[in-house]
């Protein structure tokens, strides 16, 4: 599975590339299944471009992406888009359009409780576990492990040699991940060394303008299409037996 993540947590400051609207984002979600996306993460912004988890919005960013791609579509439900964990649970509450999934962030206040309410609702979990936290000792802890959809483990070391190591080491701290299937990924400098490491190990994995800007060669990426591919080439150029490819960056290879 490659998942497509794209926008996150960015601003029209990072760029013209990133899409915020929700047709610019359904426009943006097309190109990237054209070339070979499966999933579709997004984060639904306001008029001003801050995440929301606002039932009007989340229903119009939705839909126009549904509209244009048949592929599952997962929201965010990071406690950047909404610190108050009650009033967290509440807009879930409040959602009239559902979305196929959600991640949720194991190591913020009231997981437990935003995930066991997304169950409730039909809403698949993806349970996102930083490294550089404990949010695996806690997931490893949970009664809502096995239910979960998938794990999503997210580098947040962005160093390109760190980011490895930072990635073997959460994955060593998941141990069975209660026999739920991992999504592996980085964000930045460390984007696709990790994401070649998730091709080595046979892992599902994500790309898009929410994890990185850039191409592997180091050019900016003008669309959420253009990670995609270059991201299915780097996660084959990963698998066993392939061999490195001219032009990469010193240290890209896990």
């Amino acid at each position: 599975m490659t998942q497509v993540c794209l926008n996150g947590s960015r601003t029209a400051a990072d760029g013209a590339a990133v899409p915020l609207t929700p047709e610019s984002l359904a426009d943006s979600a097309a190109e990237a299944v054209a070339v070979g996306a499966t999933d579709i993460h997004v984060h639904p912004k306001t008029p001003c471009g801050r995440d929301t988890l606002s039932p009007r919005v989340l229903a119009l960013t939705l839909s126009a992406i549904r509209a244009r791609v048949p592929v599952p579509v997962g929201v965010t439900t990071g406690a950047w888009a909404e610190p108050d964990p009650a009033v967290r649970l509440e807009r879930i509450r409040e959602w009239t359009v559902l979305p196929d999934h959600a991640s949720v962030n194991w190591h913020e206040p009231g997981a437990e409780e935003t995930a066991a309410l997304l169950m409730e609702r039909g809403v698949g979990v993806e349970a996102g576990i930083w490294s550089g936290t404990d949010g695996a000792e806690r997931f490893a802890a949970s009664p809502l492990g096995p239910k979960v959809l998938r794990v999503l483990a997210e580098v947040t070391d962005t160093d390109p040699l760190g980011a490895v190591a930072s990635a073997r080491g959460l994955l060593s701290g998941l141990g069975s991940a209660h026999d739920r299937p991992v999504l592996l990924h980085g964000e930045d400098e460390g984007a696709w060394p990790v994401l070649r490491l998730a091709g080595r190990l046979g892992l599902a994995t994500r790309v898009g303008l929410e994890d990185v800007l850039f191409l592997p060669g180091g050019r900016p990426a003008g669309s959420n299409g253009e990670l995609v591919a270059a991201g299915l080439a780097e996660y084959g150029a990963g698998r066993p037996g392939a061999t490195d490819r001219p032009g990469r960056p010193s240290g890209a290879n896990p």
